[in-house]
């Protein structure tokens, strides 16, 4: 897996725990934005129906469903999705 906030790549032995962080930045790595899951377009923001909520998706958590995401999303660096999501939202107002 990938950290969300820096991108370095990160190897599981066995799984990563609710403490775990990033040895390059010190993010916690057991969070919703690090996770398979991760969906930003739902309303829970879960592709897990069954989940709560959870305020802040880049702080570590308890979710018994937490997979690590393999996509590697967050390799682009952090505040790239939002950039992304404002020109998509921009673009929708041109002629």
């Amino acid at each position: 897996m990938n950290c969300h906030h820096c991108g370095t790549e990160i190897k599981i032995e066995r799984f990563v725990g609710r403490t775990d962080e990033c040895h390059k930045c010190g993010s916690d790595l057991h969070s919703c934005v690090n996770c398979a899951n991760y969906e930003p377009t739902l309303s829970n923001r879960c592709r897990e129906p069954n989940t709560e909520w959870i305020a802040d998706r880049e702080k570590g958590n308890f979710c018994d469903f937490f997979t690590p995401s393999k996509t590697g999303r967050a390799a682009a660096g952090p505040g790239a999705s939002k950039e992304d999501a404002r020109r998509a939202f921009d673009s929708l107002f041109k002629k």
